[in-house]
Parts: C-alpha cells; sequence; structure tokens
C-alpha cells in the first residue's frame, strides 16, 4: 500500500508518473512532464528540481523509482542525463525519500516482456495496465512503466520474504 512515483529524466524533458500499489493491484493517480524551456543549462536543472519537490509536497509518494543512465553513442549527452538525474534525485532525497534505480531494460521487460520493446508497445501496454483511456505522452507514459517496474518488483520481494517453500536443488548447491 503505497504510491510510487516513478521519473523518466531528461534535461529537455523529464517525465513522471504515480501509482497506487496495493498488493498486486495498481491504480493510476497521475502523470506529465516537466519541460525545460531555458537555454541556461543549470536554469533547467532547477526547474526539475523545483517541479518535482511540487509534484512530490501535492502526491506525498512513499517510494521513488528513477531510470538509469544509459551510455549512448554521445558522452555529452549521457553527462547531462546524468545531471537532470541527480537533480530528480535530490529533490526527492529532500523529502527523505529513498530512490531505487532501474535500467531501462528491465522496465521494459516488467511491463512489455521484452527488453528491446519500442517506446510505442511501452506506452500501450502503460495504458492497458493501468486502464488509462486518454494519450499519455511518451515520457510520462515511461516514467508510469518505471513506477510499475518498481511496484512488481517490491512485490515479488515480498513474496519471495514469506515464502513457505524452496527448492531442494537450491540446498544441494
Amino acid at each position: 500500500m503505497a504510491i510510487i512515483l516513478g521519473i523518466d529524466p531528461g534535461s529537455r524533458v523529464t517525465g513522471y508518473g504515480l501509482v497506487h500499489s496495493n498488493g498486486n493491484k495498481l491504480e493510476y493517480l497521475d502523470c506529465g512532464c516537466i519541460r525545460t524551456q531555458s537555454k541556461y543549462f543549470p536554469e533547467r536543472l532547477k526547474t526539475i528540481f523545483k517541479e518535482l519537490c511540487l509534484i512530490i509536497e501535492h502526491h506525498r509518494p512513499q517510494q521513488v523509482a528513477i531510470e538509469e543512465v544509459f551510455m549512448g553513442r554521445n558522452a555529452s549527452s549521457a553527462l547531462k542525463l546524468g545531471q537532470a538525474r541527480g537533480a530528480a534525485m535530490v529533490a526527492c532525497l529532500s523529502f527523505d525519500l529513498s530512490v531505487s534505480e532501474y535500467s531501462a531494460r528491465k522496465v521494459k521487460q516488467a511491463v512489455v516482456g521484452a527488453g528491446a520493446a519500442d517506446k510505442g508497445q511501452v506506452n500501450h501496454m502503460v495504458k492497458a495496465l493501468l486502464k488509462i483511456n486518454d494519450s499519455i505522452a511518451e515520457d510520462a507514459a515511461d516514467a508510469l512503466a518505471i513506477a510499475i517496474c518498481h511496484a512488481n518488483t517490491q512485490s515479488n520481494l515480498i513474496r519471495m520474504s514469506g515464502a513457505r517453500s524452496f527448492s531442494k536443488k537450491r540446498l544441494r548447491g
């Protein structure tokens, strides 16, 4: 029983999505995009920080999940993405929220069932899983997918910790 904030960081567009997780049940709460307009990079980071703080104050999530940085061909873009992630993480940490990190591949696998899924597939599955009829921006759908991945991971960990049986193969180890 937790409100989970998923964050898809970006220096120009940062997606956010909130779900309420209760066991295996997920309920859509909100999603959107923080769009930064400034040409001055530090101002963009400030916008990400301030807007996420407002979202956290409004929705009061108990858990936060964010996508890990992936290394593409452009090192400069990866560094900017890392800084945007940092601004988002500091916003969460300023509210004493711990932050869990997931690779894009793990998120896609959790939502679509394939780690190489495209954005359209992720968007479609997020809408189906959360019973959303309206269109959602790609970055917001990605953020919701991150929240769903976190909810599933937490649910699996809880289930595993309460396991009453185990494989005999593990004993032979």
